[in-house]
């Protein structure tokens, strides 16, 4: 049987719930189980903690995806030979090469005049399938974005030479993953942190016949290069712009990379389209690929959780907000392989921890003594009581009791003054 080629271009959340199901549907397209898998990691390579992000991305397709990956560990260029000759092997024995999360400028300095290049060409050209997600998708294209020097370091905007796996596969572009950023809050993140302004200042850079290839965070563009089609699945969109203008392809879509193509050439006047095959339903068809379950990122997620255990304290419903911390962990849990740098797992934990303090707060409250919450109703009537005793109005004397023993509350005279206690047993003199 003849491999099929599939190229996967993921924008964000790589190793996330959102994008177990498109992993799982590619290694279900590869042949025999268990699929020979790598988890490539240079792009995180420099990063001291690297062996950690390799064992949760490692984890993460273990239990979530559930297929067994391996490493081609080539973390440097400098590595020793034999290191060097055996991540090569393990690419060169894979069905499936992942790489994903870390510095683009980095993998590209790690792999320029090194095999992997050309080993993930081949792959392409021959058969197997490349998933390449967050940093790693920048280095895909003719030209890459040194996201890192121009966003944190404040080096003018300006390209890499990229891989350029996709020239060959007749997409002359330069991916932009992250395409949906809102990390920034008051200021422009969108286009992998670039912000419109600077994305407009390196579209001035590109050659006329390069485009740029916007992947939304959460979403994959998986490319059957042996149908010659393309697929959008997951939460977002992917982007197809030149000189400022947009073409949209929603998730869903099913459409030819020629298409692509097409709408780089003539794309929408200013605005967004959304393409599809002929007689498809707005936002696309059913996707070559399964397409992924309905569900949040972690923030989104966060968010809802957040309200529905607020609204539970405010009903003082404390099973409804018990429910509400126990999903909230859930949801942390699935969410902790996610190689992706972001503090979305520091804000959910944040969540966690303030909804444990609030329900404590509640059970305090609930586990005060009775008698001590309605002491200052009982003595204002009490008050009231002895008013009327003084002015030797004894009807409303009784009348005040009996109310009271209505209640629960037992009045008892004696000579040192009324004391009272709840019926439940509870006294308070």
């Amino acid at each position: 049987m003849s491999m099929p080629r599939i190229l996967t271009i993921m924008g964000s959340g790589e190793t996330t719930p959102t994008m177990a199901r498109v992993h799982r549907a590619i290694i279900d397209r590869l042949g025999e189980k268990p699929v020979p898998a790598v988890v490539l990691d240079t792009p995180y390579g420099f990063q001291e903690n690297s062996g950690d992000i390799t064992e949760r991305a490692l984890d993460y397709f273990r239990t979530t995806v559930g297929a067994p990956f391996s490493v081609a560990s080539f973390g440097s260029a400098d590595v020793d030979t034999l290191a060097r000759e055996t991540a090569l092997l393990r690419i060169r024995e894979a069905r499936l090469v992942f790489t994903g999360p870390g510095s683009p400028s980095y993998a590209l300095r790690q792999w320029t005049g090194t095999e992997i290049p050309r080993l993930l060409s081949e792959k392409l050209a021959r058969g197997g399938a490349v998933t390449m997600a967050s940093a790693a998708a920048l280095t895909l294209g003719r030209f890459t974005i040194p996201v890192y020097e121009i966003y944190k370091v404040g080096e003018a905007p300006h390209w890499l030479d990229g891989l350029d796996l996709l020239t060959p596969l007749g997409l002359p572009v330069a991916v932009v993953p992250h395409y949906d950023n809102a990390e920034g809050g008051n200021h422009d993140t969108r286009f992998c942190y670039l912000g419109e302004r600077r994305l407009r200042m390196l579209e001035e850079l590109l050659p006329e016949d390069v485009f740029v290839l916007g992947v939304d965070g959460h979403t994959a563009l998986v490319l059957d290069l042996d149908a010659g089609r393309a697929s959008v699945l997951g939460l977002g969109t992917v982007t197809v712009r030149k000189d400022g203008r947009s073409t949209v392809f929603a998730a869903g879509s099913e459409v030819a990379i020629a298409d692509l193509i097409s709408a780089a050439r003539t794309p929408g006047d200013g605005g967004v389209d959304a393409p599809g095959p002929a007689g498809a339903p707005p936002g696309g068809s059913v996707a070559v690929i399964d397409e992924a379950p309905a569900s949040r990122p972690l923030r989104d997620e966060v968010a809802i959780l957040e309200k529905v255990f607020a609204a539970s304290l405010e009903e003082c419903d404390a099973p409804a907000a018990v429910r509400a911390i126990l999903t909230l962990e859930e949801t942390i849990q699935a969410w902790a392989n996610d190689t992706d740098q972001s503090d979305a797992l520091g804000v959910a934990r944040a969540a966690l921890r303030a909804a444990i303090v609030s329900l404590g707060e509640m059970a305090v409250a609930g586990s005060r003594d009775p008698a001590e919450l309605v002491a200052p109703f009982v003595d204002a009537l009490l008050a009231e009581r002895l008013r009327a005793r003084a002015a030797r109005d004894w009807a409303a004397a009784d009348a005040v009791r009996d109310r009271l023993l209505a209640a629960g509350v037992e009045l008892h005279d004696t000579p040192d003054g009324t004391t009272w206690e709840l019926r439940t047993g509870a006294s308070v003199k």
